[in-house]
C-alpha cells in the first residue's frame, strides 16, 4: 500500500469507505490458516488495531490509497508478534556466566528433566507417601542440604532478599541487629540492606568503619535489646588495602557467650572450594556452618548453578522459628524450583559438577576455548567483508560474585570492512535466536566460555547468513 503523500490521492472520506470490513479480511485464507495456529481472538484483535491505524493514517492524510493485501501482510506480522513469546532464548556470548539481564545460571539437563517430570503431573509435594498423610514440602531439599552441608534444618525461599528479610523478622524484629559499616552494601536493582534491615522490623546498630571493623567493636555496641550478630557477603565489589575484618569465628564465639544469634548473608551460594576454578575468597556455605553460624543464606541460581530461590540452612531452632512465621507461606518456592533445586543439589551430592552449566563453564580452560574459537573464527572470515581473529580476553562470572577476578579466556574479535561493530551488535541481537556480544575498540567481541557447544554453528550461521552487503 502506497503511505506516501499525494496532492492527487482520494479524499479522505473515499478512502475510510475502501477499508474491508473485519468479516471481509477474516475470510482471506492467510488470516484463516493463522486463526487456526494463535485462535480467532488474538486475529480479531490484530485485525481491528490494524485498521485503527490505518484510520489514524488517512486522517493524517499520510495513505495514497487502500490494499486489502497490504492489510492482510500487516495483520499477520501483529497476530503473530502478540502470539510470539515475550520471553524467549538468547545465545550468551558476553562471557558472563552469572548474566543477571540474562537469567543468571542455566540449569543442568537432570534439574530440567526433574522439573518437566514434577511439572507434568501430580507429585508428592507435600504428602508423605510413607505415612499417608499431609507433609510439608521443605523435606525434599531438607535432606539434601543437611547431607551435603551438614546443616540440621534447610528452608527455600523465592530469593535472597527474602531469605535475609524473613530471618531478620523472625529473630530480630524490635530488636538490634548489629552489623560492620562496610558490610552496609548496595547491590544490583538499588538492593541495600539497611533498607532490608529497617523493613524487616530489625533495628540496625552500625560498629566499626568502612575499612576496618574489630570483634571489640561488635563487643562494644551488645546491650539487652541485641538479638543477632549479621554479616555480609561483600557481593559486588571489594575494599583493599588498609582493611581488617574479625574471621566468622570470632563472631560465632562472641555471639554465643552472649546467647546471640549469628546470622551469615553468603549472597552468591557456593558450595563447593572454587579455588581450581579461579575463584577465591568464596567461602561454601558448609564452612560457615562449621565456623559457628547459625543461620546461612545464600541464592539459588548464581554459584550454586540451580534455579532463582533463596536457601536457609543452620541450625534446627532459629530456623524452626522462621517457619512458623506467617510471611514464610508467603514467599515459599513452588515445586518447579523444589524440583530443580533437589536435581541441582543431588548433582554436587554425586560429585558430577561438570554436570552444572554454571560450574562447568567456570571450569573451562582458555585452551579448551580457543580450539573452539579458532573453527569459528575461520568460518567466520570465510565470508567477504568479514574478519575474524583470536585474541586474549577475560570472562568474568558476575551475578554480583567474585568482585574484580577474571578467567582468562580466547576471544573471537569480528570486524565488518563496511560496517561499524555497533551496526553488527544490532544485527545479530535481532536476530532469532539472538546472538549477544560484547562491543570494544570497534570489534564485535564472541567469548565462547558462556556459549554451548551445540550453539557454535548457530553463530557461525548467522554471520554467514548476516542480511548485510559484502
Amino acid at each position: 500500500m502506497d503511505t506516501s503523500p499525494s496532492g492527487s490521492e482520494p479524499a479522505a472520506g473515499s478512502l475510510l469507505r475502501q477499508i474491508p470490513a473485519v468479516d471481509e479480511l477474516l475470510n482471506r485464507r492467510s488470516l484463516r490458516e493463522l486463526e487456526g495456529r494463535v485462535g480467532h481472538r488474538l486475529v480479531v484483535e490484530a485485525t481491528r488495531r490494524v485498521l485503527q491505524g490505518l484510520r489514524e493514517r488517512i486522517s493524517c492524510g499520510s495513505v495514497a490509497n487502500v490494499s486489502a493485501e497490504w492489510l492482510e501482510e500487516e495483520i499477520l506480522k501483529e497476530a503473530e508478534a502478540v502470539a510470539r513469546f515475550s520471553l524467549e532464548p538468547v545465545i550468551n556470548a558476553t562471557g558472563v556466566i552469572l548474566h543477571t539481564n540474562l537469567g543468571r545460571a542455566p540449569l543442568a539437563q537432570e534439574a530440567l528433566a526433574h522439573l518437566v517430570q514434577a511439572a507434568a503431573g501430580y507429585s508428592n509435594l507435600e504428602f508423605d507417601l510413607e505415612r499417608g498423610e499431609r507433609g510439608q514440602r521443605d523435606v525434599h531439599t531438607d535432606r539434601l542440604f543437611g547431607r551435603l552441608l551438614g546443616a540440621e534444618r534447610a528452608l527455600v525461599v523465592n530469593n535472597n532478599a527474602a531469605a535475609v528479610f524473613l530471618a531478620l523478622n523472625t529473630l530480630a524484629e524490635g530488636s538490634e541487629v548489629i552489623v560492620s559499616r562496610g558490610e552496609l552494601i548496595e547491590i544490583g536493582g538499588s538492593f541495600r540492606i539497611p533498607d532490608v534491615c529497617v523493613k524487616s522490623g530489625a533495628v540496625l546498630r552500625e560498629v566499626g568503619t568502612t575499612n576496618r571493623t574489630r570483634a571489640s567493636d561488635y563487643a562494644a555496641a551488645i546491650n539487652e535489646q541485641t538479638r543477632v550478630l549479621l554479616r555480609v557477603h561483600p557481593s559486588n565489589f571489594r575494599i583493599v588495602g588498609f582493611t581488617e575484618r574479625p574471621s566468622l569465628e570470632e563472631l560465632a564465639e562472641l555471639a554465643h557467650q552472649h546467647n546471640l544469634l549469628l546470622l551469615e548473608d553468603l549472597g552468591s551460594g557456593c558450595l563447593v572450594d572454587l579455588t581450581p576454578c579461579g575463584v577465591r575468597d568464596e567461602l561454601p556455605a558448609g564452612l560457615s556452618l562449621k565456623a559457628g553460624a547459625d543461620v546461612v543464606t545464600f541464592s539459588g541460581d548464581k554459584l550454586l548453578g540451580g534455579p532463582q530461590a533463596g536457601i536457609l540452612v543452620g541450625k534446627r531452632e532459629p530456623l524452626e522459628r522462621v517457619r512458623k512465621n506467617p510471611l514464610f507461606r508467603a514467599l515459599r518456592v513452588d515445586k518447579l524450583t523444589i524440583a530443580a533445586l533437589e536435581a541441582t543439589v543431588s548433582l554436587y551430592l554425586q560429585g558430577r559438577l561438570d554436570s552444572i552449566p554454571a560450574l562447568r563453564m567456570m571450569r573451562l580452560s582458555k585452551k579448551e576455548i580457543a580450539l573452539r574459537a579458532e573453527r569459528l573464527a575461520k568460518r567466520i572470515s570465510a565470508r567477504p567483508g568479514f574478519t575474524a581473529v583470536l585474541r586474549d580476553g577475560e570472562s568474568v562470572i558476575g551475578g554480583g560474585s567474585t568482585p574484580g577476578q577474571t578467567l582468562d579466556t580466547s576471544l573471537v574479535a569480528v570486524r565488518h570492512r563496511q560496517h561499524s561493530a555497533a551496526e553488527l551488535e544490532e544485527t545479530l541481537r535481532r536476530q532469532k535466536p539472538a546472538i549477544l556480544g560484547r562491543v570494544e575498540q570497534d570489534e564485535f567481541l564472541v567469548d565462547l566460555r558462556t556459549v554451548g557447544e551445540d550453539q557454535d554453528d548457530k553463530i557461525a550461521e548467522a554471520f554467514e547468513q548476516m542480511p548485510i552487503a559484502d
